[in-house]
Parts: C-alpha cells; sequence; structure tokens
C-alpha cells in the first residue's frame, strides 16, 4: 500500500510546484490594462456600475456559491458570472490561469490552499477594504487569517463548511443505545460504534474513515484533537504535533474497530475522498465525523433519523474543523472596485442571513450564527454553536503535507490504523519535513 501512495504523491507534489513556480511569475505584477489592481483606489463599498465579475468556486459548494451569485445578481447592476471547477482540478486551472494571466476576478478556493496562493501573490492585498469592514469584529476570523502574509489580510470567508459528528439513530435503536445521546468522548465512540458493528446486518459498519482522503482525515480527525486540548500543528505551521499521546489514542481507538469485523466500513481503507459521505447517506454506518454542509442536505430527505453533537475530544471537551472555502480578488482582476462590491455586500449580516442562514448553511457572521435561525432545524443550532470553538490549520506547505495523494499524513493514518503502528513518531517526522519544518 505504501509504494503506490508515495509514486501519486510525487505526481501531485509536481503540480503543486508548478503552481508555485508560476504564482510567483504573477506576484510580479502590479497592475492590469483596464481594471483597478492597486487596492488602494477601491471605493468603500467598491463599484456597482454593470460590469461583469467573473469567479471560480468549487463545485462540491454549488449550492451555497449559487445561493451567494443568484442573491446578489438580483440586487445589483452588476453580475457575477460563476464557474464551478471539480474539486481535483482546482490547482491545475489555477495554475493555468496564472501562467496567462488569466485567473477570474474572484478566487474561492479550499481555505487550507489559501496561504500557499496567498503566500504566491495570487491575490490582491485588501488590508485596507477588509480593516474598514464595519462588522469585520463578528466576521469569522479563521479565513481572514489564512489569507494574512506579513500583517497584510488578502481574503474574507466565503463558504463556512464545518465538522460535526453524525449517527443514525435507527441504528443506534437497534444496536440498544440511546438514539438521543451522541458520543462525548472517544471511549463513547469506540463503543457506539462496536455496538452498532455487533448489528451484523449487510453492509452496516460502526463508523467510516477516507482513508487516502488527507483533507477529509484532517477535516474529521484534528477536531478531536483541537477538544483534547492539544494542537495538531504548531503556530508558524511548520512542525507536525500527530504524534502526541492524545493523537496516538485516536488512531488506536480506530485501529480497534478495523480490527473487528464491520468496525470500519468497507472501503475506508482505500476511499480517495470522491464518495466517503455516501455510507451514512445511505445509512450503513453507526456514528462518523462528517461534513454539516452535507448532513444539513439530509435533514429533510433520509429515511432515517440523524443525530447531530460536536466533535469530542479524546476525554472531554470538543472542537470543529473551520473548513470550507475563503475568497479573495485575484491579482489580474480587470474589476477589482466590482469584485470588491460583491465581497462587501457579502459580509453584511442580511446577505449573510439572506444566503445562509435561510437555507440552513453556516453563516461567517457570529451575530447572525446566534441571531438569525430562529425556527431552524435544532440540529443546525448545535452545529452553529461549534464554531466558536473551531480552528482552521495554517501552514503554507498544508497541501503537500497533508492533502496531496500519497501525503506523509495520509501515510501515517494508513500505518496507524491498518499497518505498523510503530511509525507514527517516524511518519509525523515526515510531515513535519513537510512543512517544511
Amino acid at each position: 500500500m505504501t509504494t503506490p501512495l508515495r509514486r501519486r504523491g510525487k505526481v501531485a507534489v509536481a503540480v503543486f510546484a508548478t503552481v508555485g513556480a508560476v504564482a510567483l511569475t504573477l506576484s510580479g505584477c502590479s497592475s492590469s490594462a483596464n481594471g483597478t489592481t492597486n487596492s488602494s483606489a477601491i471605493p468603500e463599498a467598491g463599484t456597482d456600475d454593470g460590469a461583469t465579475i467573473t469567479m471560480w468556486s468549487r463545485a462540491p459548494l454549488q449550492k451555497q456559491a449559487t445561493n451567494a451569485v443568484n442573491d446578489y445578481n438580483k440586487t445589483h447592476k452588476n453580475q457575477v458570472k460563476l464557474t464551478l471547477l471539480p474539486n481535483d482540478d482546482v490547482e491545475g486551472k489555477v495554475g493555468a490561469a496564472v501562467q496567462t494571466n488569466s485567473l477570474p476576478d474572484l478566487l474561492a478556493g479550499d481555505v487550507v490552499r489559501v496561504p500557499y496562493w496567498t503566500k504566491e501573490g495570487v491575490f490582491m492585498d485588501l488590508t485596507k477594504q477588509i480593516d474598514a469592514l464595519p462588522n469585520k469584529s463578528d466576521i469569522q476570523s479563521g479565513h481572514i487569517a489564512a489569507g494574512t502574509v506579513d500583517g497584510k489580510e488578502h481574503t474574507l470567508p466565503f463558504v463556512s463548511d464545518i465538522s460535526v459528528m453524525v449517527w443514525n439513530e435507527d441504528l443506534f435503536q437497534q444496536a440498544g443505545l440511546d438514539p438521543a445521546k451522541g458520543p462525548a468522548n472517544l471511549d463513547d465512540f469506540v463503543k457506539d460504534a462496536k455496538a452498532v458493528a455487533g448489528l451484523n446486518q449487510p453492509g452496516v459498519a460502526g463508523t467510516y474513515v477516507a482513508g487516502e482522503s488527507g483533507g477529509a482525515l484532517a477535516f474529521t480527525l484534528f477536531p478531536m484533537i483541537w477538544g483534547s486540548g492539544d494542537d495538531a500543528l504548531n503556530k508558524a505551521g511548520t512542525t507536525s504535533l500527530l504524534a502526541s499521546s492524545n493523537a496516538q489514542k485516536i488512531y488506536s481507538g480506530l485501529r480497534e474497530l478495523a480490527d473487528m469485523p464491520n468496525g470500519i466500513g468497507a472501503g475506508s481503507k482505500t476511499d480517495t475522498g470522491a464518495t466517503w459521505t455516501a455510507p451514512f447517506q445511505n445509512g450503513k454506518i453507526g456514528v462518523m465525523a462528517y461534513p454539516f454542509t452535507a448532513v444539513s442536505a439530509l435533514f429533510k430527505t433520509s429515511p432515517f433519523k440523524i443525530g447531530v453533537a460536536p466533535i469530542p475530544g479524546v476525554d472531554s471537551g470538543s472542537s470543529t474543523f473551520l473548513g470550507g472555502d475563503a475568497i479573495g480578488i485575484s491579482k489580474s482582476s480587470k474589476h477589482s472596485a466590482e469584485a470588491w462590491n460583491f465581497l462587501s455586500w457579502l459580509m453584511t449580516e442580511k446577505a449573510q442571513k439572506t444566503v445562509f442562514a435561510d437555507n440552513n448553511d453556516t453563516a461567517s457572521n457570529i451575530k447572525v450564527l446566534e441571531n438569525d435561525y430562529t425556527g431552524a432545524d435544532p440540529r443546525t443550532l448545535i452545529g452553529n454553536a461549534t464554531v466558536k470553538t473551531g480552528q482552521t490549520p495554517i501552514a503554507e506547505n498544508f497541501n503537500t503535507a497533508f492533502n496531496a495523494a500519497g501525503s506523509p499524513w495520509q501515510i501515517l493514518i494508513q500505518d496507524a490504523i491498518w499497518g505498523d503502528a510503530s511509525k507514527t513518531k517516524a511518519n509525523n517526522d515526515a510531515i513535519t519535513a513537510a512543512l517544511g519544518g
């Protein structure tokens, strides 16, 4: 298993390096022929003059991106033309567009990729505009921090996605568990998963992980580490702390499930993340960490009852991964004043309510999260409450260390759950090396 993973990783790293090289070329640009690339010239509220603004976002966030664009286009002269990119195509598309100076006006991307893009000059410096936002203190700060380099701010939250613990209440009841009660710690999680596994129903498993998706693994496992009071990375994002005592307890719990029949769903070991949410959606998984955007879409359609809770720490506490996409104005934008008009509108409480709260999605404004979900599904309120304790890992080389196919983080998990668990410390050192530490 290790060999092919590492081989694929080399390909991914090569693509990553190409992006970096061309982005460095872009960082030297200071203006465009037809637009305003000097952010100091952008009015406080931007410009709404009927321009067409181009925008790229990731396809998995189609619902939220489309809602934002449609709401803006209905009420403004400017019109945003949205292009949705398959998740796996984003790096290549951005890299190619950097080479030809043809990035869209607005670029939204996975928040963990944003530090690298920002460092390489993909985004325009928006410090003056962001600092002038009247409600900046109410906006979740993780997506701003991800785009901050040398004290200069480049990005804002676009779509906030959080990770939560979900469970199939029907399977819990059949297994003799309290269907109204999710796991409060690691021991509860393992015990609940074992009970569901013990049902021995066709295709039913205790839990599920995306074993070859570094992004999904970080999204679901980091919160358990943070909830325990530990860090996953040092503050500089250059040292991995994923061989800590609590981290190894988490890996051991998953290994214990992997060693029993039906403990971890079939396909977990080789799941690249393309379909990792499907087994729970199909009613086949007892309990697992899951994206809130995906589970909220099931509230009204699922044939089985779903429980939602924060992801617990090893012994106590809880946290969430403040994921999703951050958004900024590209350095090659020809309509930066109009693009800022869209961003400043999106940060208003009114837009956060109509685009996100009214559609049961997670707003990026703390006041909206607290006040504008009246009548919402109670499970949405549970998800919203996790934002205050959530974190976003920030590391320039996060993609290489974690997201890329065959990353050292993927190898650590493969060894810890299904392979040689004694390699955890060595694999953790490999993550640190990939981070540049």
